[in-house]
């Protein structure tokens, strides 16, 4: 798997060689086999055969279709489907045929041998009383059908077997296997069974013993052993081997068998089994060392025999090799974090129009560069940066994860706000904290693999302009960036591998101001504001709204599982109020339908607020300070606001209802901006027209004092900037009194004078002047002009010498 195959490529080494484990040394006969069922020895097929011979099938006239049901089951097994069920159907034809005819002989001739040598070398009388116990036992049998075989005296012969085996180390053959053949001998109250070829072996070995008058020489050499049953058995079969090869016979394997019915005396010819064991079987499609040209060479007791070692031997390696190799790359996952790089696709997530008709053909063309296409013409000048730009809350990393996802590459996620500002290097000894280090590590990780990953920088705005300098040459078509990893300075050179940068970020920070990245990067990259998508994907930007809603209200979240289509026909019956031509794919009641579109509707009514809101936040924080007529506004319009909304909408909400829904929302997103809060949610009321004749009133105070607080600047305790700040209220009084005279000449026909009310606040102001730690003077001389008085501004010849200075410095 890739990622198995990436920890490979980083230990620099063999996967399997750097561990120091005797429990995987163990496996290493396993190391090669790549399947359960199959190595270099064993043909799956075969495998398949005996486990279905094993199981008890016998041969039916569907015996194709039952090999494939009982193979449905077995998929670790590695069955190929037309290939290893119709091989082994024809293994088992001849398997089973031959299984049923040679009886007895289905046992090893080693075995069998064994269990004859056991025998002879015992008989006394607990072997005598044992072999009448096992007759009459067979007998029962035969008569009271039902029940199968008795597995306590299969086991004792067995011990004993074992015994007499461990005893003569010479001798072959396994003890499980002779006990079993020796019971049904014994069992049935018969000879012993003999084969065609043991008997034919010593049928040409007694007439060359006659014709060259050497049989009682053979007889004297056993005959000086005495009961020494194992030794005249040893010197049998040297005779035979002898024997067998100066005629050329290719009979070892029934040697044994006939030196031990020599040793007990020989044998009749009514006990000869005349079936041969072999068989060549025609038309196998599979490939293995064992199938020549679609020619498959079966002999049974062969077959039986590996087979049988194959599964008591090689089979528990190998489960034994996959589950130390499991542990052992969990191990490494772990240790690698592999887990934190693999992208995972959130539940919530939808893909609707705004991604498949915007969204993914740009980011297409972008990573077409940067890693290349799928074919021959794919270009090797691979370069360029993709980089995208919203406030928070619009999916930029849920998007660039799908699409990780899709394409199967590992998505190695940088966290800004973790490294700061204060990283401008990729050595991690050199970061400032544990956060900032692992993200560095990381970094350099994804350098380190260097193929099939998707470097993804988040939140680049957090990030100090000198450590995203370094990525400039990655972006170029030099595609070469300098790292370190694990303590070593490294050029990566990436030209020519599936490598795609990737950064996001919000351009607007939390002061309303803009952030920048250095400009030979930003030359180098595809720049994209998903927050910000107008002209002819404007639509797809609004839908896209309730599209992502979808999985948050309780009422639509049943469409979200079924046809898109049905979702714009939805929204197609809202937006226009009539049914003519609405199809839907999916079965809808008519109540269903109802309280779909009424759903959809008030949603509809909440994304209109969401965009208005979108709207003014990305045109305020775009403007600088300087710019500004009024204070920034900080309440957002993202896929999180809408999804919060959506998921308290009813169908049986009032129109007012939701009104109040909206605004309770943003009412409680207000409360994080603290001192800011009162500003933007009255300016929120106003992009909502719902604001109140106090609050408009309030509304005006806010920006008029905003803007001569951005006139005056200066710091607060600043005595100038004091005197400043009073003669602007003084200005502003002033404009009061003015609006107050030019009411009462339009209601009074006499020529106004300065009320008493008028003088009285006249003094009050000079007397919060005055007040002021500064000396200056300031007198209001009445100059009467057609029954107005007008003050007297101090002007800077009247000042002292150290205001002078400071006032022209801020006036």
């Amino acid at each position: 798997r890739r990622d198995e195959a990436q920890c490979y490529h980083l230990t620099g080494t063999n996967f399997f060689e750097r561990i120091d484990d005797p429990a995987f040394e163990a496996t290493r006969g396993a190391w090669e086999q790549e399947i359960v069922s199959e190595n270099a020895g064993v043909y799956r097929a075969e495998y398949l055969a005996w486990q279905y011979l094993k199981a008890g099938g016998g041969l039916a006239d569907s015996l194709l279709e039952d090999v494939r049901r009982f193979m449905a089951p077995r998929y670790s097994e590695g069955y190929v489907k037309g290939v290893h069920d119709e091989d082994a159907a024809r293994i088992l034809a001849e398997l089973l045929r031959i299984h049923e005819a040679i009886g007895l002989l289905r046992h090893a001739p080693d075995d069998r041998a064994l269990a004859l040598l056991f025998w002879e070398q015992g008989k006394d009388a607990g072997q005598e009383a044992l072999a009448a116990r096992i007759r009459s036992y067979g007998k029962m049998s035969g008569l009271f059908a039902g029940r199968g075989p008795q597995a306590e005296y299969v086991r004792r012969l067995e011990s004993a077997i074992a015994l007499f085996r461990a005893a003569h180390p010479s001798l072959g053959g396994e003890a499980p296997e002779a006990a079993a053949y020796l019971f049904a001998e014994l069992v049935d109250d018969t000879n012993f069974t003999v084969s065609r070829e043991a008997a034919d072996l010593l049928h040409g070995f007694r007439t060359q013993l006659t014709e060259k008058r050497m049989d009682k020489e053979f007889a004297a050499a056993g005959d000086a052993l005495g009961a020494d049953v194992v030794g005249r058995f040893e010197i049998a079969c040297d005779w035979l081997g002898g024997y067998a090869a100066g005629a050329g016979l290719a009979a070892d394997e029934y040697v044994a068998e006939a030196a031990a019915h020599l040793v007990r005396g020989g044998h009749q010819k009514r006990d000869v089994v005349d079936v041969s064991a072999s068989a060549s079987i025609a038309g196998l499609t599979g490939r293995h060392p064992l199938v020549v040209e679609g020619v498959y060479a079966l002999h049974y007791n062969h077959f039986v025999k590996r087979l049988r070692a194959f599964e008591a031997v090689e089979v528990p390696r190998f489960e034994n090799f996959v589950a130390l190799k499991k542990s052992l790359v969990e191990k490494t996952r772990e240790a690698m974090r592999l887990a934190e790089f693999k992208p995972r696709v959130m539940t919530s997530f939808v893909r609707n129009k705004l991604i498949d008709e915007v969204y993914l053909p740009i980011i297409g063309d972008n990573l077409a560069k940067q890693i290349g296409t799928v074919g021959t013409d794919t270009r090797t000048d691979r370069m360029g940066l993709l980089l995208l730009v919203s406030p928070p809350g619009y999916g930029k990393t849920t998007l660039m994860e799908y699409v990780a996802n899709r394409l199967g590459i590992t998505f190695m996620k940088i966290n800004g706000p973790a490294l700061g500002h204060q990283v401008t290097s990729l050595d991690p000894a050199e970061a400032p904290n544990a956060s900032a280090r692992e993200e560095v590590q990381k970094l350099n990780l994804a350098l380190e693999m260097g193929d099939n990953v998707m470097i993804y920088v988040d939140d680049i705005q957090h990030c100090h302009s000198e450590f995203l300098q370094k990525f400039i040459s990655l972006c170029d078509g030099q595609r070469k960036m300098e790292g370190i990893y694990k303590g070593t300075a490294r050029t990566y050179d990436l030209r020519g591998k599936k490598v795609a940068v990737v950064m996001a970020g919000n351009p607007y920070t939390e002061s309303g101001g803009r952030f920048q990245i250095p400009d030979m990067l930003a030359n180098r990259a595809d720049t994209y504001n998903l927050g910000d998508i107008v002209g002819g994907n404007a639509s797809f930007f609004e839908t896209s709204y309730i599209e992502n809603a979808l999985t948050s209200n309780p009422v639509l979240g049943r469409m979200a599982s079924r046809s898109q289509a049905d979702v714009h026909t939805v929204l197609k019956i809202a937006s226009t109020g009539t049914r003519d031509g609405a199809d839907f794919e999916g079965n809808y009641t008519v109540e269903e339908i109802e309280e779909l579109v009424a759903v959809t509707k008030k949603l509809m009514r909440v994304r209109d607020t969401i965009l208005r809101v979108n709207k003014e936040y990305i045109r305020s924080a775009a403007q600088q300070d300087a710019y500004r007529t009024e204070p920034a506004f900080k309440l957002q319009g993202s896929y999180r606001n809408m999804n919060r909304i959506a998921e308290k909408i009813l169908a049986l909400m009032t129109a007012g209802e939701v009104e109040a829904v909206i605004r309770n929302h943003y009412e409680n997103e207000s409360q994080t901006l603290t001192a800011d809060s009162e500003a933007n949610l009255l300016k929120f009321y106003e992009l909502e027209s719902a604001l109140t004749e106090k609050q408009a009133a309030r509304w005006e105070e806010i920006k008029k004092a905003f803007n001569r607080q951005k006139l005056l600047g200066g710091a607060e305790g600043d005595p100038v900037t004091r005197v400043v700040a009073q003669m602007s209220g003084f200005t502003d009084g002033l404009e009061k009194i003015g609006d107050i005279l030019r009411l009462g000449q339009e209601h009074q026909s006499r020529p106004a004078t300065l009320a008493d009310e008028t003088v009285a606040t006249l003094e009050r102001l000079i007397a919060n002047l005055r007040a002021v730690p500064v000396d200056v003077e300031i007198r209001v001389v009445p100059v009467h002009d057609e029954g107005t008085a007008t003050p007297e501004i101090p002007t800077e010849d009247k000042l002292p010498v150290d205001v002078k200075s400071k006032v022209r410095q801020k006036v």
